[in-house]
């Protein structure tokens, strides 16, 4: 076989746009079954940001609150329909030809939950500056 992958690399005309690297990879895919291979890694793993289980979340946007009066109405209308890619693309349609007026319901709503939401974190923020919330992961039973 290493003469297949020898004459492959040899044979490349001025015409071919694949390189013989390219070849090389492609006979090698081929030699795995097809399956495609995984990149090695550069040995550095990223660090993903942990999540602190007394930081308030973020509140949904308009449109989630639409979308919680939409599917209520929608499956009282449409009973059969179960599937949530129908239910989601019909709240879609709709959410789009409302007019502001409309909107503005649900925009009210979203803003009072930001505004609450904005201050709970100033308070957690504070809380978090102040040492009042300690993490014990450290010192936790379960690592054992």
């Amino acid at each position: 076989m290493a003469k297949c992958r020898n004459s492959a690399s040899t044979s490349v005309s001025s015409k071919s746009s694949m390189t013989s690297t390219k070849r090389v990879k492609l006979a090698e895919k081929v030699k795995a079954g097809g399956v495609k291979q995984s990149k090695p890694t550069s040995g550095k793993k990223k660090k993903t940001a942990k999540t602190d289980a007394k930081k308030p979340k973020k509140p949904p946007t308009a449109f989630f609150y639409f979308l919680e009066d939409f599917r209520k109405e929608f499956q009282e209308q449409n009973p059969d329909v179960r599937s949530m890619r129908d239910i989601g693309k019909a709240c879609g349609e709709k959410w789009k030809i409302m007019t502001y007026e409309e909107k503005v319901h649900y925009y009210d709503i979203a803003t009072e939950k930001r505004r609450e939401f904005d201050r709970a974190m100033t308070y957690f923020n504070k809380k978090k500056e102040g040492g009042e919330f300690q993490e014990y992961e450290e010192d936790s039973d379960f690592d054992e």
